[in-house]
């Protein structure tokens, strides 16, 4: 008998909000970063996307979604929420701030919405494959249904 995938907080938010998804596990795989994640998964790394939190200059914080081999362009992402400058956030900030650890952030089911935007490729995939909120664990969806869950702009935000 097959073991039982274990639902994380994403998958029932989703399974609550009734928006269809696909699971992906990977926890055999010893996957560190995301392009190993993509690779541990067969997937393309530009249809992996990884969340990564930041903090503006007035001190609001943001939510930025770039596909796995990218990095964050810090001033095309401050432009794209109206910052004069923005910066990563320290590790141990993240899960006081999102509930969410790094390698396992997710922009579903943080512990309050933040302004979230996605980089533009994620529109030329049918689906995006994204954190379920815990090390190990994927969702991949159509980002028209991500957007049904989490108000999240499109823009040209990687290096």
């Amino acid at each position: 008998m097959a073991q039982k995938q274990e639902k994380t907080n994403v998958m029932r938010l989703l399974d609550g909000a009734k928006i269809p998804y696909v699971s992906h596990c990977y926890l055999t795989s010893g996957a560190v970063s995301a392009t190993d994640l993509a690779a541990a998964l067969g997937e393309d790394p530009a249809h992996v996307f990884k969340t990564l939190v930041t903090v503006g200059k007035s001190g609001a914080h943001y939510v930025f979604m770039v596909p796995a081999a990218e990095e964050l362009n810090l001033k095309k992402a401050a432009s794209a929420v109206g910052e004069k400058a923005i910066e990563m956030i320290k590790s141990k900030e993240l899960l006081p701030l999102t509930g969410y650890i790094h390698g396992g952030c997710s922009p579903i089911g943080m512990k309050k919405f933040f302004q979230t935007t996605i980089h533009e490729t994620a529109a030329q995939f049918d689906t995006i494959l994204f954190s379920a909120g815990k090390i190990g664990y994927q969702v991949e969806l159509p980002l028209e249904s991500l957007k049904k869950i989490v108000a999240v702009g499109v823009a040209d935000i990687i290096v």
